[in-house]
């Protein structure tokens, strides 16, 4: 199992006032799942996700991720494991301007110390398996929302993560760019075996996952198949 949760509470406390926000979440994911998370404004998703990617730490519970017990490392140790072990992919797609696409997606690889000709042909390899293999050279504001959206998946995956967490990432998108963009997650599923947690509030969007999970008010309320699910 790639990602197995037990109990994980969490509250935010501003002031004297405490809000628990989720309240027991139990889930395992099993490594190649393609899994959507669901759930209205203040019902724990994103705090889920956060916790999922190491961004955050779970005031109860225990979390194992690719085999590891995460729950108890430091901030380093979390760092050094979320590094090797996920890829991010969020709403806006944080591309730096100044640098080309094929820079941008090399950049993870660079700064984890591989050389630059490395770093280079990883990065080629990735916009290929994106469908943008010509467009390296170009700059990020010469591509589409949809092209943008494709080249932080390909820098999401530069270090060969065996998890791929996305944070609506088709939100800036129109639904034509949507459908392209969900495409390649499918592609990369299926093809590569890559393990995708998508967070998103569209029924649509979750519908191209394999399993939904709902969240209200903290709790897991659905865990299944997006058909029966993503509109409940």
């Amino acid at each position: 199992m790639l990602i197995d949760l037990k109990g994980i509470t969490k509250s935010y406390q501003t002031g004297d006032v405490v809000t628990p926000v989720l309240h027991g979440i139990t889930v395992g994911i099993d490594r190649g799942e393609y899994v959507a998370i669901m759930g209205q404004s203040g019902s724990g998703k994103s705090t889920l996700m956060n916790l999922l990617g190491l961004l955050d730490r779970a005031d109860g519970g225990t979390y194992t991720l690719n085999g590891m017990d995460v729950t108890a490392l430091d901030a380093a140790q979390q760092a050094e494991v979320r590094n090797k072990t996920i890829g991010f992919v969020f709403q806006s797609f944080n591309l730096l301007k100044r640098m080309s696409v094929a820079e941008n997606v090399a950049l993870p690889l660079v700064y984890a110390g591989a050389s630059r000709g490395e770093a280079k042909k990883r990065a080629t390899e990735l916009l290929e398996r994106v469908g943008l293999g010509a467009l390296g050279g170009r700059m990020p504001n010469q591509l589409s929302g949809g092209q943008q959206q494709r080249v932080a998946i390909a820098r999401a995956l530069v270090n060969n993560p065996p998890l791929l967490l996305a944070d609506e990432p088709t939100g800036n998108l129109d639904t034509k760019t949507t459908e392209e963009v969900l495409k390649v997650f499918e592609q990369l599923n299926r093809e590569q075996g890559l393990s995708i947690v998508i967070v998103t509030h569209e029924p649509d969007v979750a519908h191209h996952a394999k399993r939904l999970v709902r969240l209200r008010d903290g709790l897991v309320v659905f865990d299944g198949a997006p058909a029966e699910g993503a509109h409940g």
